[in-house]
């Protein structure tokens, strides 16, 4: 009686775990129904602050409730924070074909096909935010502390749509006027540009970057050529150092792309701070922590624009 009275409360506990997710359809492209999973965070009351997750995987892979993302929700909502994570188009899935081979499309091919990706991610983000502040008294978010999350190909949407909202750019308005997020965390992110160095000509929110130094799938400085590419982690610090924006960046050197997912799992403390800090207290801060683990070999950190291409897309 006393298992059959505890199994009891063990399901129970996971059926009441599971009651705190709720899926919606925000949009619709095509045939397509563009979807996010709504987390709401837990021991709360009143009006709460909400992250917005971008999943990665090069534009051409990914969902968005792979299971190594759960930490990070959990961390989230356990403190607090709501969680939207959200789905959106896959401009470069026809990479993934067995009969793509990325040494037969031409440069020119290839930047509009990469323009076009980022262009559709940062839109349906946009869109997603669109519609939790539509129905933000709803679900009782705090539409002054809502923040952008992703990871790898995320990141870079999360960066790109905040760059687009300083800069006045036509898919920034989908939002209402006056709106930005309250802050960003980029797990391995970057910005795509056609003309150079990103600029920003509005300050930011404040940011917080995650980056190795030897990542070869998304680029820790930059992979451009006539300036046309991705300006990472780094040069993005550059650019919010000099204009005085807050910003927290976390460099580990010589780590790869794990640097796209291990802080979700690992660097829940500086996460909580640069929320807490940043976006609830609203702090101008700016960080930069050098993470060098004297027992790792060294590694590469140069590469190629045909060794991220090939790092990505490569059969």
């Amino acid at each position: 009686m006393k298992r059959a009275t505890i199994l009891m409360l063990a399901v129970c506990a996971i059926i009441a775990a599971s009651a705190q997710k709720q899926t919606v359809q925000f949009a619709t492209s095509g045939n397509e129904r563009l979807e996010l999973d709504y987390y709401k965070a837990k021991n709360t009351v009143g009006k709460r602050p909400c992250v917005i997750f971008v999943f990665g995987g090069g534009f051409a892979t990914g969902v968005r409730d792979a299971q190594k993302y759960t930490a990070y929700f959990d961390m989230l909502t356990a403190n607090g924070y709501d969680v939207a994570s959200i789905d959106y188009r896959l401009g470069l899935k026809a990479t993934q074909s067995p009969d793509y081979k990325q040494e037969d499309v031409g440069l020119r091919e290839t930047i509009v096909t990469m323009k076009r990706a980022v262009n559709y991610a940062a839109e349906d983000l946009l869109r997603a935010t669109r519609y939790i502040l539509e129905h933000a008294d709803e679900w009782q978010i705090d539409t002054s502390k809502i923040v952008a999350s992703g990871s790898s190909a995320g990141a870079i949407t999360a960066l790109q749509a905040e760059n687009y909202i300083c800069n006045g750019h036509e898919l920034a308005q989908i939002l209402p006027d006056g709106f930005n997020y309250a802050g960003v965390i980029a797990f391995a992110g970057a910005i795509f540009s056609t003309n150079g160095k990103p600029t920003w000509a509005s300050m930011p929110c404040p940011i917080m970057l995650f980056h190795g130094t030897s990542d070869c799938n998304v680029p820790y400085r930059k992979a451009a050529i006539f300036g046309i590419g991705y300006y990472g982690s780094e040069s993005i610090a550059e650019q919010l150092q000099s204009m005085g924006a807050p910003y927290w960046f976390y460099s580990a050197e010589y780590r790869s792309h794990t640097m796209a997912e291990e802080p979700m799992v690992k660097n829940h403390a500086e996460i909580l701070r640069f929320l807490e800090q940043y976006v609830i207290e609203g702090q101008r801060l700016q960080k930069e922590e050098r993470i060098v683990d004297l027992s790792r070999e060294k590694q590469p950190t140069n590469f190629s624009i045909k060794q991220y291409l090939s790092s990505n897309y490569g059969h």
